[in-house]
């Protein structure tokens, strides 16, 4: 597929592992005023689910003021009870027949795909709304288990229409061919959290290597 033909690729933001949840709301608003952003992924690891409500009670509202989609990571009830616009779901979690039942046809379930093309072509075949690919990089965040390679974005979008998220340590620095490989999304969580200048100015330089980067 051609640059011509893409839809211009987007930021999709993962929160940090813990957060406070005063402090973060300050920092995702920044970003939100960055420029754009496509969700929000909140991905708190073993904590109780009163933690991820409570999140989500002063997260969503900021996210919804700049319509930016809201997604829970791992638990589909939970996104459901909590009135998010999605989940996105690992090979462990909810299998993506009980997170849709649960979901329901009009709210995002996503697909954590590591560097499998059989396993991004089964979540595409059972409709989901995008897979995810990666890691691509050495993550601050996480210790990956898959390093997928650049090819494999190429490969999806020269076959399918669903969209990618590619994810792993992206940051301003590697991102661009990254978005050159074919990445529908690039998702993104110390590369702009911990950003020199703030997660604001990280958006926006984001945004600008995107536009760079598709005018080739």
């Amino acid at each position: 597929m051609s640059d011509t033909e893409r839809e211009r690729p987007r930021l999709y933001l993962i929160t940090p592992p813990t957060i406070e949840i005063g402090p973060f709301s300050e920092a995702l608003a920044a970003a939100c005023e960055g420029g754009d952003i496509a969700c929000l992924q909140l991905r708190l690891k073993d904590v109780p689910d009163d933690l991820i409500a409570q999140a989500t009670e002063a997260l969503m509202p900021i996210t919804q003021a700049f319509d930016i989609a809201f997604l829970i990571n791992d638990d589909a009830r939970l996104a459901r009870d909590l009135g998010a616009d999605g989940v996105h779901i690992g090979q462990q979690d909810t299998p993506y027949e009980d997170a849709r039942q649960l979901l329901g046809d009009h709210r995002i379930v996503g697909v954590t795909c590591h560097d499998s093309r059989h396993l991004a072509m089964v979540a595409g075949e059972q409709g989901a709304d995008y897979v995810a690919f990666g890691a691509f990089f050495a993550s601050q965040t996480k210790t990956p288990k898959f390093h997928a390679e650049l090819d494999l974005l190429r490969w999806w979008q020269e076959l399918m229409e669903i969209p990618c998220v590619a994810i792993g340590g992206i940051t301003t620095e590697n991102c661009a061919p990254v978005i050159d490989a074919g990445a529908d999304f690039l998702a993104v969580a110390a590369g702009v959290w911990d950003y020199a200048s703030g997660p604001a100015a990280a958006v926006k330089r984001f945004n600008e290597i995107i536009d760079e980067t598709m005018k080739g």
